[in-house]
């Protein structure tokens, strides 16, 4: 891997502040075990002050393990997948479909995560989807749509049913298939997915033991309303993110290369 310690002489600082934070987002999402081989992808739209306005984002190389993951290895390109600097490394065209048509379209959509976690599959392969019956998914009331299951995402005429299931909600069930969360800024985007994912966590567990007692809608309007991680002024996940990312630094701090 390139050692970088700091952005080169042509690199906007913004660009550079961003490689950071996602490949310590990586690092995060390999410290709690949401890894898939070489698979699934976290992805940053860049600001304009780096692009003057063109849609341009990063991704990991593909080919790598999470763990692998530098800010001087994430690949940069465009919305047709193209590669905007010289790369050694590729992009797995399955990320770059599903996300690209994301940052594209949804213009809060800064940062785009996707998993294949066993409690978010299994729920996305339930009739139900998720259910109203847990701390947590009480905390996503009316943030969650659903996609059919239409394959290996690499087809783009895939992308408007995609973006039409998806409207306004942040977190996507992708049925038979996994999880995905979108946000206007990583930490929120990280928060929000950790609380679907817990959600879909305990939905596996309780289905063992019986009947669930179903929470009122009401209560999950309020729950939702009152979940204070989404909550700008309780750092909307910024802290919950730092305090992971120090856990990361003390295990290893190679993701800043």
């Amino acid at each position: 891997m390139n050692a970088m310690a700091q952005p080169t002489a042509t690199m906007h600082p913004d660009e550079w502040q961003a490689r950071v934070q996602l490949a310590a987002c990586y690092r995060v999402f390999d410290m709690l075990g949401w890894t898939e081989m070489i698979y699934n992808h976290i992805t940053v739209r860049l600001p304009d002050s780096v692009t003057g306005g063109r849609k341009h984002f990063l991704i990991n190389p593909f080919g790598l393990h999470y763990s692998e993951v530098t800010a001087s290895n994430l690949v940069k390109i465009d919305v047709q997948g193209n590669k905007i600097e010289d790369s050694p490394w590729g992009v797995n065209p399955a990320g770059f479909t599903v996300h690209s048509a994301i940052h594209e379209h949804l213009p809060e959509a800064h940062c785009v995560m996707h998993t294949h976690t066993t409690a978010g599959v299994a729920v996305a392969c339930t009739a139900g989807g998720l259910a109203q019956n847990n701390f947590y998914s009480a905390q996503v009331g009316g943030m969650v749509a659903y996609h059919d299951f239409e394959g290996i995402t690499v087809h783009a005429d895939e992308a408007p049913r995609l973006l039409a299931a998806i409207g306004d909600k942040p977190l996507v069930i992708l049925r038979n298939h996994g999880l995905l969360a979108w946000a206007p800024s990583l930490p929120l985007c990280f928060v929000r997915l950790w609380t679907l994912n817990r959600a879909c966590e305990i939905q596996l567990a309780q289905a063992t033991l019986g009947p669930a007692i179903p929470v009122p809608e009401d209560v999950v309007r309020k729950t939702t309303r009152d979940a204070l991680q989404w909550d700008t002024r309780f750092g909307a996940g910024q802290d919950v993110f730092d305090a992971l990312v120090r856990r990361v630094e003390r295990i290893d701090p190679s993701y800043k290369q």
